[in-house]
């Protein structure tokens, strides 16, 4: 019996506890709908804030020992990667109604660490319990019933620490499994005859390192090589075995039509027929370098930048059309022939090396050209390496530098 899927953010909303999930750099990443409701305060208003502005000390209690205690207790859960426990704790809230007013509140705290695959903190769960009541109450009552309180926490945090080591677990499993298709989906780079080639791949931070660019480079004949890259829409898993297939069917295609735009027509039947691959962009280029010509045609993709010598850069852009399945119907892909200097480079990226959110792609394309202009003269792997810099975490790239 297969397991049933488990969504672990309706849990953490639904959780009767009231919760914050922090950043190791201790900022608000979410809130529950009990801390919510406890603090009143929003989910808009505690997000992106750091825990300790979000509550500010009550300047008429110069000690701040609440929340000097609080960050004593994180600190020791980023450090040492286990739960911490804090004991009961004063710390007064701002009145909503009467701005400047505190009112004298006693919490009860648990913070536990989110581990990843190698056992560092990844973010800090925040268990946040008012017990002002049971502090002012009679005191032999309070004992009692604080003392209650405290075997209860302890026994949340066990279940805590259950469900942590759990999802660590299902973490590694799902890790395991990416860098394995990764390594399968992604050819090892072969050397060419006559010329140097360099490629880098940074995938997105949180796609699990693996996402839908590829590269590909494949020696066609004793003068002419072939070099692509696309990008699937999409992170993770499926992305990743769409774009495995799409790569391995261009490389196919390259090597039984003759140029560029006619693999492509081919690929784009085939993406129509294929889940998850319309709207895929991709280039592909033919280098015959005794000729010093280099024919190519794009799927919507950035356009390939070829720098000469002399640090003129010119960006391939006269056989673009839509990307994958993006038209009605099938139409023949355009292809454009141009001519370089011995010494030049051919650039072939993906949107990840120069897109920013917000930015015109004119302002990345520029921004690139700029960087080729400076390090034209280098050799493969170090033109490869000066524009890795260009990278942004937030999306994958896949980046190919040919020294022609």
């Amino acid at each position: 019996m297969s397991q049933p899927w488990i969504d672990y953010g309706a849990i953490f909303q639904a959780s009767p506890s009231a919760m914050l999930v922090l950043s190791p750099e201790f900022l608000i990443l979410d809130a529950n709908a009990a801390y919510q409701e406890l603090v009143g305060r929003s989910r808009g208003q505690l997000i992106g804030q750091y825990v300790f502005d979000a509550y500010p000390d009550n300047p008429h209690d110069p000690q701040g020992a609440g929340m000097r205690r609080l960050e004593d207790s994180l600190l020791r859960v980023r450090q040492t990667g286990t739960q911490d426990i804090v004991s009961p704790v004063r710390h007064d809230v701002q009145d909503a109604q009467c701005p400047g007013v505190f009112v004298e509140r006693y919490w009860s705290l648990i913070n536990a660490p989110v581990l990843d695959i190698d056992a560092r903190v990844l973010m800090i769960v925040h268990r946040l319990e008012e017990i002002t009541g049971l502090v002012q109450a009679d005191q032999s009552a309070a004992d009692h019933r604080r003392r209650q309180m405290e075997t209860e926490l302890y026994a949340r945090s066990r279940e805590l620490q259950k469900v942590n080591e759990r999802l660590r677990m299902a973490n590694a499993r799902e890790r395991q499994v990416a860098l394995a298709l990764q390594e399968a989906m992604l050819p090892a780079l072969q050397p060419l005859s006559h010329h140097a080639v360099a490629v880098r791949y940074y995938p997105a931070v949180d796609a699990l390192n693996v996402c839908g660019d590829w590269f590909d480079v494949t020696e066609l004949s004793e003068s002419t090589y072939a070099v692509a890259v696309g990008d699937v829409v999409g992170h993770g898993l499926e992305a990743a075995g769409v774009m495995g297939q799409l790569r391995s069917a261009l490389s196919a295609a390259m090597r039984v039509v003759d140029g560029p735009a006619s693999a492509l027509d081919g690929l784009d039947l085939y993406a129509r027929s294929l889940e998850g691959a319309l709207s895929t962009t991709a280039v592909q280029t033919v280098i015959a370098w005794r000729e010093h010509c280099i024919s190519y045609s794009s799927a919507g993709h950035p356009p390939p930048a070829l720098v000469q010598p002399d640090g003129t850069v010119q960006f391939l852009d006269q056989a673009t059309d839509p990307p994958l399945g993006a038209t009605p119907e099938h139409i023949p892909r355009p292809q454009a022939t141009t001519t370089y200097q011995e010494g030049a480079s051919l650039v072939l990226y993906t949107d990840g090396l120069i897109e920013r959110r917000g930015e015109d792609i004119d302002r990345g394309l520029q921004r690139l050209a700029d960087h080729l202009a400076v390090h034209s003269k280098d050799e493969a792997e170090d033109l490869a390496q000066a524009l890795s810099t260009l990278s942004i975490s937030t999306d994958d790239t896949a980046l190919v530098v040919v020294r022609l």
